[in-house]
């Protein structure tokens, strides 16, 4: 299927399994024969069966399916009926009724999440329209297909979210059961609140009763694993660590740094602008049986085992893992628009969060002339700013962004504090990780320098939501007390120390900091532990079930609280620094 990107997509076999830098393809190690590829060894397996299921996520490639098994089928002479679950989909008027409440009407970017099902995509008769003649073997597929009411051998077929992108980017997908071919912000944002959240709705149904899994990103070179195979990793992954595969996108602002530092990442981009560190509801996982490799979606090891995970915060927060890590590179690129975030309150009615985009900015790496833009100057006047905005709207004329904002020198390894309703932006010249809440796409940008995207088209600004939510007691001195984070060493040992960088009281999460120079045992006490790398070469990782795992320089990966305790060790010739984010006890 055709996809428009230049990111690569996930080998079948890794090629490097011990390399010296980051690796964008990380993998959970099942062991061997675990993993394999190709439609041919898959339909072996299904070949004795009567009734077969073939379902998966929205974007999955139907077409090529459908011919495949039938070639396979026809070339042994089987009898079969194939009955593709999209002609019991309701008429594409019916499905754009249905879903138009949730897609905020001629909003480019927001809508609100949805509560449909994928049962209601189905005209009434789905299940009792399809002919069983025992005679024959029957193959129902396509998204939604094991709502049938035909029970039989259960595969899977699972797409990686940005993959899914690259396909839209491409115009090879529409959303769930419609026709048009829409612009990508409007196939995006039907994705991310309605086809999303009702494909992941079935994903939790079906994980224990799932036969094979399937990654079918790659044309015509599938890998598969067997269901029991599937949620035994997802379960050891659950008690050991994990790390996300991070994935890379251009800006209009972005910058150099993580190309130069990043060696296996394609240098034809003209920048990079985002890592995708872990933003869960966008990264997959990566299985690997002695080098072959299959990627899924991460929402899988939330439902199969989310309070191993999560621990302590799984009440409070349940299947939604609660924080991301990403990259903002601006190094030899530009600032970001001058923007602001939902209140909770504002998040949850409007779009169907259940908590917000509190944010931190800890700078990775930066310049002596670099700066951060955070809060308002001490006489911000709300009215005026709000006419300069406007002026500069419809004039298409530049502002004078720091007679309104303060711009403050960017210091490495500082943390800057961005709750919900707090002006903001990085300047040029930064490696910023964004240590935040996991909703990540409420950005109300108010200013963005008069410049256009990628694209050539000018960005969508949202003055309107952004007064309905900026905070204008955050000014003045008043940043400088609560906004910048003020590091404090919390206990030392003969060769390290713990330091908290106190996040504010609308943060869920903390953020500390292990300086170390040789190793350094840290136990979870029940939560789930987000860490990098931010200083130093590479470390060694070790778990009850985990021995020597290798992590580079500005990796992410995580610890599950259940995994109880872990061991660091430096493996470089200068102090390691590791930063490390978990959920407050008291948010839990």
């Amino acid at each position: 299927m055709n996809r428009l990107s230049n990111q690569p997509q996930v080998p079948i076999e890794k090629s490097k399994q011990d390399s010296d830098s980051y690796d964008i393809f990380p993998a959970f190690e099942l062991g061997p024969a675990k993993i394999h590829n190709s439609y041919e060894s898959l339909f072996e397996k299904l070949e004795s069966a009567d009734k077969i299921i073939l379902d998966g996520y929205v974007g999955v490639d139907w077409s090529e399916i459908s011919t495949e098994i039938s070639s396979y089928f026809e070339k042994r002479n089987r009898a079969f009926v194939l009955i593709n679950c999209a002609d019991y989909y309701k008429s594409p008027t019916e499905i754009q009724e249905l879903t138009a409440p949730y897609l905020g009407g001629d909003d480019p970017v927001f809508g609100k999440k949805t509560d449909l099902e994928l049962s209601g995509y189905f005209i009434s008769s789905f299940s009792t329209a399809i002919d069983q003649p025992e005679d024959l073997t029957i193959i129902v597929y396509g998204c939604g297909a094991s709502l049938s009411g035909i029970n039989g051998v259960l595969v899977y077929f699972d797409l990686p979210k940005n993959e899914l992108q690259y396909r839209m980017r491409a115009g090879s997908v529409t959303n769930l059961a419609t026709e048009e071919v829409k612009g990508s912000k409007q196939t995006y944002k039907h994705f991310f609140f309605v086809d999303w959240v009702i494909c992941n709705k079935e994903k939790k149904r079906l994980l224990s009763q799932v036969d094979f899994i399937v990654d079918q990103q790659r044309s015509n070179s599938p890998t598969w694993m067997s269901g029991d195979v599937f949620r035994a990793g997802l379960d050891a992954m659950s008690e050991s660590y994990f790390r996300v595969r991070p994935w890379f996108e251009p800006g209009i602002w972005g910058g150099q740094w993580l190309s130069k530092n990043i060696p296996d990442l394609p240098q034809n981009e003209p920048n990079y602008a985002w890592s995708f560190e872990m933003i869960v509801p966008e990264n997959g996982l990566i299985f690997s049986s002695e080098g072959t490799l299959l990627e899924v979606s991460f929402d899988w090891l939330m439902y199969k085992a989310g309070e191993k995970v999560l621990g302590k915060a799984y009440n409070r927060f349940g299947d939604d893992f609660p924080i991301r890590f990403d990259f903002l590179d601006t190094f030899d690129g530009d600032n970001l628009s001058v923007q602001c975030h939902p209140t909770p309150a504002y998040a949850r009615e409007h779009f169907g969060e259940k908590f917000t985009q509190d944010e931190t900015y800890y700078i990775m790496d930066t310049t002596p002339e670099s700066h951060v833009y955070l809060g308002f100057q001490e006489d911000i006047d709300p009215e005026e700013f709000r006419e300069e905005l406007e002026k500069s709207i419809a004039a298409k004329s530049t502002i004078d962004v720091e007679k309104f904002v303060q711009k403050l020198p960017s210091e490495k390894h500082g943390l800057y504090l961005i709750p919900n309703g707090t002006i903001h932006c990085s300047g040029t010249d930064n490696l910023v990780l964004e240590i935040s809440a996991t909703p990540y796409i409420y950005t109300f940008k108010i200013y963005d320098w008069q410049r256009l995207d990628l694209n050539g088209e000018p960005r969508p600004l949202n003055v309107d939501r952004a007064f309905e939510n900026l905070d204008f007691s955050r000014k003045g001195q008043v940043v400088q007390n609560t906004l910048i984070s003020k590091p404090e060493v919390l206990e030392t040992g003969e060769d390290w120390e713990k330091i908290i960088l106190p996040t504010h009281p609308d943060h869920f999460y903390e953020v500390m900091r292990y300086e170390f120079d040789s190793e350094i045992t840290i136990t979870t006490d029940g939560q789930c532990h987000l860490l990098m790398l931010v200083e130093g070469e590479s470390l060694a990782l070790n778990t009850s079930s985990a021995r020597d795992l290798k992590f580079h320089f500005a990796e992410t990966f995580a610890i599950p609280a259940a995994t109880g305790s872990y061991t660091l060790k430096n493996l470089g010739s200068t102090r390691a620094k590791v930063v490390i984010s978990h959920v407050k006890d008291s948010a839990c």
